[in-house]
């Protein structure tokens, strides 16, 4: 064992050995089958009558008229929602029955944010993530909103252009909240994506993408149980979403479109890629655009991970339809209409970015993924309210290092997507290589492999407590999670 003892052995053989009985004898907690081949998805997409058309998310009002700030009124409460026509199915949603509008900012903007909580005997926070603020207004499970009250955070944009996002975070409840809905996004945009060429007509060239995937009930309903294997891998689904719809369709003209995506699942990694297998080119991660264009025809994204993208529909004709793949599986068409109104090339740079120099670092902290299933854990340690595990002296620099130990032997491991609040990291290096070309700028969320380490470097610029844990959410919900004071 390493630095980190965590459990002790005869409590995972207890463990494991409850595990080995729960397979054996077939009975789970929620009742869902378990079938690799298709995640206990029992749902028949078959039974889906047609297609439709891609929502695209409105844009919330600002209801400030001052161009310096900026005032929203989001709405958290329940409602329902026919994923499958005719079939009603309980859900959440900011302002509407599932999802939530996309905020728009711009940096240097001063912003408030009323929150309400019209949700039915439970507490809720909202989380504004990949946004660097101080700990009071990030939103995090210290934040709590009651049923039927309010709570209004203050902040000022200040870091650049960028597609972050929205959604709980109350202790222990996350993954049900984010799974039956509450997500958004929040898009900050600045002087250089202004002075870009690129497409940026908000629904029509520029489009997002909230990509989840559900286990539907045999009657085309969903709902958030868990059995012995999402309490293991957190809950993954057969059933693709984008933007809250089953098998979508977007009409595309013949040229440049931009496309902004967002894991927004709970638990699964996606390997995206066209039906063609034609290549495009991301331009920006979690915390905004990347230095250089970046070619690629494989999109790896882990969950709460965001990436923007450029496809180029220009060669190809009316009525030709090119699908996204999820490993192979089409969730969504892309249907060939008409001509662009405008002509983009790629661009040859995006902005710069200051790389921070490893030796500025004025210390190293380990943070180890271990354990499975209910034992999940960071360091050895569950979360824990009361407990402050990390100190961070403000403005300072530090290198984080994040291992991943999870599983043992046979059983082998869980990927964890590493996500830390209120600020943005630059990865250093995977197991000493350097990062993938599109891992190269800001990131506030990288997934760990099983063994494997990776280093990143941040600048500590806000104050108060945040906190840092796997975003497979029922891991995070599970105790895989920790928290660090900036002072």
């Amino acid at each position: 064992m390493k630095k980190y003892l965590g459990i002790s052995l005869a409590g995972l053989v207890i463990i494991f050995g409850g595990y080995y009985l729960f397979f054996i004898q077939g009975s789970g907690i929620s009742g869902y089958p378990i079938n690799e081949s298709d995640n206990g998805n029992s749902f028949n997409k078959t039974d889906i009558a047609g297609n439709s058309s891609l929502p695209i998310p409105p844009l919330l009002e600002d209801k400030n008229p001052d161009p310096d700030k900026a005032e929203f009124h989001i709405t958290a409460q329940n409602a329902t929602k026919e994923f499958i026509s005719g079939v009603e199915t309980e859900t959440m949603g900011y302002n509407g029955n599932y999802l939530g509008p996309v905020i728009r900012v711009r940096n240097g903007e001063d912003v408030s944010v009323q929150v309400e909580n019209n949700l039915e005997d439970e507490i809720t926070t909202i989380h504004w993530h990949g946004l660097k603020v101080d700990g009071d207004a990030d939103g995090g499970p210290h934040s709590g909103i009651q049923p039927g009250e309010s709570w209004t955070p203050e902040f000022t944009i200040d870091q650049p252009a960028a597609t972050l996002w929205y959604h709980p975070h109350p202790e222990k409840n996350t993954g049900r909240q984010v799974y039956k809905g509450l997500a958004g996004l929040f898009f900050i945009e600045d002087e250089v994506s202004d002075s870009l060429d690129i497409p940026k007509d908000y629904g029509v060239n520029d489009v997002p993408l909230i990509i989840q995937d559900k286990q539907f009930n045999e009657n085309g309903s969903f709902q958030y149980e868990l059995g012995m294997h999402d309490v293991m891998n957190g809950l993954q689904g057969g059933t693709m979403l984008v933007n809250g719809a089953v098998d979508p369709y977007l009409e595309v003209p013949k040229g440049m479109m931009r496309l902004r995506l967002l894991n927004g699942s709970n638990a699964s990694v996606y390997e995206l890629h066209f039906s063609n297998n034609q290549t495009f080119y991301q331009i920006a991660s979690d915390g905004g655009f990347l230095e250089n264009p970046v070619e690629m025809d494989e999109l790896i994204l882990g969950p709460a991970e965001r990436a923007e993208i450029l496809v180029d529909f220009s060669n190809f004709k009316d009525g030709d339809t090119i699908q996204l793949s999820n490993k192979g599986s089409e969730f969504m068409k892309f249907v060939v209409n008409g001509e662009s109104e405008s002509n983009y090339a790629i661009p040859e740079q995006l902005t710069t970015i200051e790389k921070i120099d490893p030796d500025e670092a004025v210390r190293t902290r380990e943070f180890v993924f271990q354990g499975m299933g209910p034992m999940v854990n960071i360091n050895g340690k569950q979360m824990d309210m009361n407990r402050i595990d990390e100190f961070v002296d403000i403005h300072e620099t530090e290198i984080w290092e994040v291992s991943n130990e999870s599983g043992m032997g046979m059983m082998g491991g869980t990927v964890h997507p590493f996500h830390a609040h209120g600020v943005q990291f630059q990865i250093i290096d995977r197991d000493g290589n350097p990062p993938p070309l599109n891992e190269t700028g800001w990131k506030d969320t990288f997934i760990v492999y099983p063994g494997e380490k990776v280093r990143a470097i941040a600048t500590f610029n806000h104050s108060g407590v945040f906190m840092y844990h796997c975003h497979i959410l029922e891991h995070e919900d599970a105790g895989m999670m920790g928290q660090f004071k900036v002072e």
